[in-house]
């Protein structure tokens, strides 16, 4: 999904994640910028090679049912 972002951009994206939320706990922040950090960090989360073999792994046996 973000394949085509290099490193630097997602390790600021993944800086001003960390910003809102810690901005939204605090309550400077609007509720949209909590769920755009929810967002992020599930993509993220979801890119991890932890994740992605968990689903080539789940994927591969669906294909043998």
């Amino acid at each position: 999904m973000l394949n085509n972002i290099d490193e630097s951009s997602k390790h600021v994206i993944d800086a001003a994640s960390i910003f809102t939320a810690v901005g939204s706990v605090l309550h400077w922040l609007p509720e949209v910028a909590a769920l755009f950090t929810i967002i992020w960090t599930g993509i993220r989360i979801y890119e991890t090679k932890t994740v992605q073999a968990w689903v080539k792994r789940r994927k591969e046996n669906a294909s043998k049912e």
